[in-house]
């Protein structure tokens, strides 16, 4: 039977016989886990406390990539935790400097055909390499540690067909905005979209991570091309060439969606606040002073991205009023800049130049201006997102970052170079990067690894364990969310805030501090409580924290019209149970602090529909729990470690 490149991979990793019916439960084999500091100490607290002596997987890497400003003690301490308990652990460790996790994965551990489930949303970055990534939360990731099969909605694969040639000044970032601009923030819910097409076969490696790593943004399960010719070159300028294989979808096979794109139709375009499906051409959008340009990211960081900003700053310089950063995604990638002379032109045209770290994107430094503008290649533009609430923040590719940058507002590589332009069409990634791979600290043997002592600094408190449902609960409503609240509304990005995470009671202080500064406090008050939320509920970053910290302040349920895939897997792994209303309409009628009641919660449970009672309102709605057999359990113990802890107490009896 004919089969496309995701079901191949899917079809590979079964650890059970399985229909492969998009929406039904498969139980799949996880070849890689990678994680990174700022929700790791979670993952490894969990690990710890199943009592695993080695991760059961072929592969597991923990990055220090995320905040490498150190404010305080916390985050060094979070790092030398990481970095003995992956000692202990067999984990590979890539040490700070090294690079940002996706960009480091897919060179130095990822592989055609391999399946990785990784604790960051844009796990799916790895795709570009015909590899099935997957973003999931630290608990997931924990489990998939132990070896045992994971969980995985059977996803519909989506067949997008790339026809034609990107133009010069027009890159990977417009395929991408392309996508959202059709599809929506959650357009992508339960969806692999495999690109295909004499486009694709375009489309180099660095090209294609961006694509990749912001499909995310649409709500998709991963995002994935085929391991190709340009795959094949990628693998022989790391030196890996004996970890290609070739992967193709068969001839005549058969998809559950189709889409097309013109790539010589698109032109330069942009995301406005507050949404990265907020799409615009720069040419129609308002023409605002901008106060700060940010070039890179995991999402837009590739040697061939940096290379092409810096042509359009040749000769030229930063606008007086704009502040513009480069952050690179590699230490490899830096190097070979560097040798061939484009290092030079960032900074003679003013551009300073970041750590080899996330950084921006995530909050964690150069937060914009009360008010400000800002313009940048990352993957979201969320409110707050960048760290200061009040900024309006834009997304753009890295041509078009730089014009911005020189002229003093939104600009396309062309309003900068004219008919120059057409230099940039030469760019393409080199042939060979440098490699070095000192900074990657390799597994110590078993015996060896049992003797490593793991080192806990004060800031890191224990993994907080959910109760099990009671059968009867009442609660009140500790808050009333709106459409597409995010994880970082839940949890808050910035260096200070990240170095909390390790730290639960800590951190909970600040649950929702932007969105509702008194919800910590309320919820503490209450005691156990419940969210109303509306659509699209917990979009964004994997951060498992966004679950971790209501659980810890009590919230016991979130009923909402729609939750995002991560947040959703997040709430039940830390026993919050996520409903969705069986009539949206009833969202309306519920209030702050309405008295909820369930009666014979369990047994209604397991019918995956409950009466909730409105006993402020005296009236009665419904909501479902659209679970598969294995996440109601989950539900039902009262989390996943809960869960984890019963099954292999189950399986050692076997044995």
């Amino acid at each position: 039977m004919a089969m496309n490149l995701t079901r191949k991979i899917l079809s590979a990793h079964l650890a059970a016989p399985a229909r492969m019916i998009p929406g039904e439960e498969i139980q799949l084999k996880v070849d890689q886990t990678l994680t990174h500091d700022i929700n790791a100490v979670m993952t490894y607290l969990a690990v710890e406390a199943l009592g695993i002596e080695r991760t059961g997987v072929e592969t597991s890497v923990s990055y220090l990539d995320h905040n490498l400003l150190y404010l305080d003690y916390k985050t060094p301490d979070d790092h030398i935790y990481l970095q003995s308990v992956a000692r202990r652990l067999g984990v590979h460790v890539v040490r700070p400097g090294n690079g940002i996790m996706h960009a480091v994965h897919v060179a130095r551990f990822g592989a055609p055909g391999k399946i990785s489930f990784g604790g960051d949303s844009h796990t799916p970055h790895g795709g570009a390499i015909g590899m099935l990534c997957i973003g999931v939360g630290g608990m997931d990731v924990a489990t998939a540690m132990t070896g045992l099969p994971m969980r995985l909605k059977m996803p519909q694969i989506i067949r997008v067909n790339l026809i034609g040639k990107l133009r010069p000044g027009v890159g990977a970032k417009e395929i991408i905005l392309d996508m959202l601009r059709r599809n929506g923030v959650k357009g992508g819910l339960g969806k692999v979209f495999e690109y295909v097409g004499p486009g694709a076969a375009s489309l180099e490696v660095g090209q294609r991570v961006t694509i990749t790593n912001m499909g995310a943004e649409m709500g998709a399960t991963s995002s994935i091309f085929p391991a190709d010719e340009q795959v094949r070159k990628f693998f022989k300028a790391q030196d890996r060439l004996d970890d290609y294989v070739e992967l193709l979808p068969d001839e005549g096979c058969d998809y559950d969606g189709e889409m097309e794109i013109d790539l010589s139709a698109l032109e330069p375009l942009i995301a406005c606040p507050h949404q990265p499906d907020n799409v615009k051409t720069i040419r129609e959008v308002e023409k605002r002073p901008v106060q700060q340009v940010f070039i890179g990211s995991c999402t837009n960081a590739s040697y061939s991205d940096i290379a092409k900003a810096a042509l359009v700053f040749q000769g030229r310089h930063v606008h007086e009023d704009v502040s513009c950063t480069c952050g690179i995604s590699s230490k490899q990638i830096y190097k070979a800049l560097m040798k061939d002379g484009y290092i030079d032109m960032l900074l003679d045209a003013g551009v300073r130049l970041l750590e080899l770290a996330c950084g921006p994107c995530c909050g964690i430094g150069q937060s914009p201006a009360t008010n400000g503008v800002a313009v940048r290649t990352s993957n979201r533009n969320f409110k707050g997102r960048a760290g200061n609430p009040t900024a309006d923040i834009y997304l753009v590719g890295p041509e078009s970052a730089a014009a911005t940058a020189v002229m003093g507002t939104f600009a396309s590589a062309q309003d900068v170079m004219g008919e120059d332009v057409a230099r940039l069409e030469g760019i393409c990634d080199p042939p060979h990067y440098p490699i070095d791979d000192a900074s990657i600290v390799k597994p110590l043997p078993v015996e060896q690894a049992r003797q490593v002592e793991i080192i806990r600094g004060p800031n890191i408190a224990p993994l907080p364990v959910p109760e099990a449902p009671q059968d009867h609960l009442t609660a009140k409503i500790s808050l009333k969310a709106g459409d597409n609240v995010t994880t970082d509304d839940i949890t808050p990005a910035s260096a200070e805030f990240s170095s909390m995470r390790s730290n639960i009671p800590l951190m909970s202080q600040f649950c929702y501090l932007r969105y509702d500064p008194d919800f910590s406090k309320r919820a503490r008050a209450l005691g156990q409580s419940i969210i109303i939320g509306g659509e699209n509920y917990g979009q964004g970053s994997s951060r498992e924290h966004a679950a971790i910290n209501p659980m810890y302040l009590g919230v016991k349920i979130v009923v909402a019209k729609s939750i995002a895939r991560i947040h959703k897997g997040n709430l039940i792994n830390h026993g919050i149970v996520p409903m969705v209303f069986d009539d949206p309409a009833d969202y309306d009628r519920l209030d702050m602090l309405d008295e909820l009641e369930i009666t014979d919660y369990i047994e209604q449970m397991r019918n995956r529909q409950v009466i909730i009672r409105d006993v402020t309102k005296n009236f009665e709605f419904k909501a479902n729990l659209e679970l598969s057999d294995s996440e109601l359990e989950i539900c039902v113990c009262g989390g996943q470690l809960r869960f984890l802890k019963k099954r292999l107490k189950e399986m050692k009896g076997e044995r």
